[in-house]
């Protein structure tokens, strides 16, 4: 790492009503921590919420406080009837990333024909780069991997300073 590159810092938020109210355990998040690790970003948050819109924007605001560059949501991104993440997203973000969803549903139809019904999707919110990704572990960290070229830049930028005119 050089001076100037600055280690991503990672925040994870599982959206399920079953995984929070300890029906099961988490898969999703424990599988994009450790890709996370392995593409040497530091993960200093996570959360596991409810499908519940204002519980997914308090976490992303929540990991955007403790300091988190990336934020990397799983679950939420179908078309079920409890599928809130990318409307709670759209809900608080600055900008939206379409580039990341078209990218993950293009390469996501090379494995499966359903995921022409994904929904995910990459935003900034405040000073961070959002990145909803799906509920099946192997699907998000697979999606993760399609859009990693463009991760750090894009950090970087979400993390700039607006400087006046």
């Amino acid at each position: 790492m050089t001076p100037e590159t600055k280690k991503i810092t990672v925040g994870i938020i599982t959206i399920s009503d079953r995984a929070s109210a300890g029906i099961y355990e988490d898969h999703g998040g424990p599988a994009l921590k450790k890709a996370a690790e392995g593409y040497g970003w530091q993960v200093l948050a996570e959360a596991i919420v409810p499908d519940d819109v204002p519980a997914i924007q308090q976490a992303i605001r929540s990991c955007n406080a403790q300091g988190c560059g990336l934020i990397l949501t799983t679950g939420g991104t179908g078309i079920d009837v409890r599928d809130f993440t990318p409307e709670a997203i759209r809900g608080i973000m600055r900008v939206e990333l379409p580039g990341f969803g078209e990218v993950m549903r293009a390469e996501s139809m090379k494995i499966t024909p359903n995921a022409i019904l994904s929904r995910c999707l990459a935003a900034i919110v405040q000073s961070a780069l959002v990145i909803a990704l799906p509920g099946k572990p192997q699907g998000a960290v697979e999606c993760l991997s399609f859009v990693r070229g463009a991760i750090d830049h894009a950090v970087k930028l979400a993390q700039r300073v607006p400087t006046s005119c």
